[in-house]
């Protein structure tokens, strides 16, 4: 068997070309049908590569850190003298696996589930001891844990910024897991202020940045990843469409008030419900209302495009930088399945399982500037959408009703809008049905 090279797939839909963030293999390395080769990541999406072929790693194309363009080769497989004639050609003509050859996405979104179906199906196919079998006592905390790191890409790519050894961590999730947890746990300490001041740490365009005192005079960060997409998106956003901007104040006392009933409701045991919840369903209905405002223009075939279902982006701030994940089909959602809807994508954001699939096809955007203690905000039109909200902080302020001063939860909303299309009675019509909606939101 000759050496096969295996080339940069298009991992997502047109990409051109991704990032390697981790090497799972070297130089050497035995490597079976889609056991996992490499770590990359390409449109604010980690994606776990597994591997086509089956022999010995003869060389790796490119080093963590690399851009690897789509079709330019990755890694070069040989044959390995241990695998016989007759195993090759088992391989060969046996019944593709349940795994595909290349995933688009990647391992789970719970760091405690197993980690790949051939674990759960190799402990599946021994056979039960006819005697116990003594369970060996877990190993000490501070043992230094032996053979290949297990652990999902999020955690890997956690560690790598946090500067944390994962080879130095036991695993505390089901079948030895290293999760976010574990990594958190041993994160340098100079790392887990929350203050500020020129002594401590920060977060910016996706890694942890030296403090003032401590870093260098003048620092350059590679162009990659999130830090590329977001600049290109950016870019796009001003130099593609003329945008404008509405906003308003309104009482979201009642809002507030559906709240806490919600939470405190047996029937929504278990269900994270949050303002956010209540105004996405107040923006889907209002493109229901009013379908102009989920519109975008098709420059090649000169036409606005108005599309009768919401895909609805929620900007998300995480570890690796801003992502903008959409929950497909919110407008027939109802409270508890925007709820459910909401907690899936904010902790798959969170612990970076975000796949290209999971950002493309946005048609409306939410961005909550509130939990940073902002009142307002005129956010940047997202290309190929047609509005974007912004939500700020909910907070108690005086309030005139029935001609008296009283205290009320208060809140500003703000939406830019493609001036293209969408002209201002429309944008104003929009966002006044979505002010109205949180005056006196009309769920039980």
């Amino acid at each position: 068997m000759s050496d096969q090279i295996f080339l940069l797939p298009d991992v997502g839909e047109g990409l051109i070309e991704a990032d390697i963030v981790t090497w799972k293999v070297a130089v050497g390395d035995t490597v079976s049908l889609n056991q996992p080769l490499v770590d990359v990541e390409t449109a604010k999406a980690i994606v776990e590569l597994p591997s086509p072929f089956i022999g010995v790693v003869v060389a790796l194309h490119a080093a963590e850190g690399d851009t690897v363009n789509v079709g330019e080769p990755l890694v070069t497989i040989g044959a390995s003298s241990s695998v016989s004639a007759n195993e090759a050609a088992v391989v060969a003509t046996e019944p593709a696996p349940a795994r595909e050859a290349v995933l688009i996405g990647f391992g789970v979104a719970d760091d405690n589930a197993p980690v790949t179906r051939r674990t759960r199906r190799s402990t599946l196919a021994t056979p039960l001891p006819s005697i116990p079998t003594p369970t060996p006592a877990p190993a000490p905390t501070s043992a230094r844990p032996q053979g290949p790191v297990r652990t999902t890409p999020p955690v890997r790519l956690l560690a790598k910024q946090l500067g944390v050894d994962l080879r130095s961590i036991v695993g505390t999730g089901r079948e030895g897991i290293i999760t976010r947890a574990d990594v958190e746990r041993r994160r340098p300490s100079s790392s887990r202020a929350s203050t500020s001041g020129p002594e401590k740490e920060s977060r910016f365009v996706g890694r942890t940045l030296a403090s003032w005192n401590d870093g260098p005079a003048e620092e350059r960060i590679p162009m990659k990843g999130v830090l590329k997409t977001m600049a290109a998106t950016m870019v796009a956003s001003v130099t593609e469409s003329p945008q404008a901007a509405v906003w308003v104040r309104l009482d979201a006392t009642r809002t507030m008030e559906l709240v806490a009933r919600l939470k405190n409701d047996p029937a929504f045991a278990g269900v994270r419900v949050s303002p956010l919840t209540i105004v996405a369903l107040a923006f889907t209905d209002a493109a229901r209302h009013f379908p102009g405002i989920n519109s975008y223009i098709d420059a090649s075939s000169s036409e606005v495009v108005v599309q009768r279902h919401v895909h609805l982006g929620i900007a998300a701030d995480t570890l690796r930088g801003l992502v903008v994940p959409n929950i497909k089909n919110a407008d027939q959602l109802d409270v508890r399945g925007m709820a459910t809807a909401l907690t899936d994508l904010v902790e798959k954001a969170r612990s970076g399982t975000v796949s290209p699939a999971d950002m493309a096809g946005t048609t409306l955007t939410i961005t909550n500037v509130g939990p940073f203690g902002v009142d307002a905000a005129v956010p940047l039109l997202p290309p190929g959408t047609g509005a974007i909200l912004c939500v700020g902080q909910i907070a108690k302020a005086p309030w005139v009703v029935d001609d008296e001063v009283v205290v009320r939860q208060v809140v500003e909303i703000a939406m830019t809008f493609d001036h293209r299309q969408i002209d201002g009675a429309l944008a104003s019509a929009v966002l006044g049905h979505v002010a109205q909606f949180l005056r006196e939101p009309p769920v039980a």
